[in-house]
């Protein structure tokens, strides 16, 4: 098969309102709620780098100022660490910010929804295929997520989507994939189904929210019907690129947590948490104390 194209570009979708951890994104986006000691966005964004991503595209709304200051050195910080011989901090500071050219912010001024936010990247992504993450799912275990979809996508190239297994119970409640020949770690999609009916769904593997697409998804988003929730719906328009395109799916074997959900984002603290060696020995006992007074 010829080289594909090189995925260089991922889009952030981060202009969502949070309504579901208010009265706390009254004042903080949930994208820089933290897990333990980082903001969601940046377990996202380091995701993205291992792959190889080389340019992080930021769509935000209004209030979402603070994400595009976090990806940005902060002098007055810096310099009294200087001062303090804070030198563990400040390298810490310096790995995570972007080379300078190679994080660029643009605004969904309108909330149209997913389709309508990874649309409004066109311009900065180009005619070049490009990645999706969404920022509320974070991921843990093994390889990362992007990283296993960027080398299968280099043996079937076209459009790849991350999928990961659920109780076949609560299928209806995602979108779900149909199954196909085997290509490299995952295989071709034969469907996409958005929240089958109870006992329909082709599969239990559901599309965990990391996507590798292919520039043509940009003329379909323009001109796409609001679907479910008067928005332009990702999934309506992958389904319209999916009669000329084909799709493979990755399937994740490590966790995935929606920190876009209350549950979800507990679950991550404590995950994460208890895979740190410098806070484990100090949170174990206390929580099997908790959970055992909770009986």
């Amino acid at each position: 098969m010829a080289q594909q194209q090189k995925i260089r570009k991922a889009v952030f979708p981060v202009a969502g309102l949070g309504t579901r951890f208010l009265p706390a994104t009254k004042a903080v986006p949930k994208e820089m709620l933290t897990v333990v000691d980082k903001p969601v966005i940046q377990y996202v964004v380091d995701e993205a780098a291992e792959a190889g991503i080389e340019h992080f595209v930021f769509v935000t709304g209004r209030g979402k100022g603070v994400i595009e200051d976090y990806f940005d050195i902060q002098y007055e910080l810096e310099q009294m660490l200087r001062e303090r011989n804070k030198n563990a901090e400040l390298t810490l500071l310096a790995g995570l910010l972007p080379v300078a050219g190679t994080a660029s912010f643009t605004r969904q001024q309108v909330p149209l929804g997913l389709g309508h936010a990874v649309w409004c990247a066109r311009d900065i992504v180009g005619n070049e295929p490009f990645a999706v993450l969404l920022p509320d799912m974070i991921m843990a275990g093994g390889k990362g997520c992007l990283k296993g979809m960027v080398d299968l996508y280099a043996e079937s190239g076209g459009n790849v989507i991350a999928v990961q297994e659920c109780d076949p119970d609560q299928a209806h409640k995602y979108g779900i994939v149909g199954i196909g020949a085997p290509v490299g770690e995952g295989f071709k999609i034969t469907q996409m189904v958005e929240k089958p009916a109870k006992g329909t769904a082709p599969s239990n593997l559901y599309i965990n929210g990391r996507y590798i697409l292919q520039p043509e998804i940009f003329k379909i988003l323009e001109t796409q019907e609001r679907g479910a929730g008067n928005e332009i719906q990702l999934t309506d328009g992958m389904l319209t690129l999916a009669k000329a395109q084909e799709f493979a799916a990755y399937p994740f074997k490590g966790d995935t947590f929606d920190c876009g959900a209350k549950d979800g984002f507990i679950l991550a603290n404590l995950a994460f948490a208890l895979q740190r060696a410098d806070i484990r020995p100090a949170i174990e006992g206390p929580m099997k104390a908790l959970l055992a007074s909770l009986k």
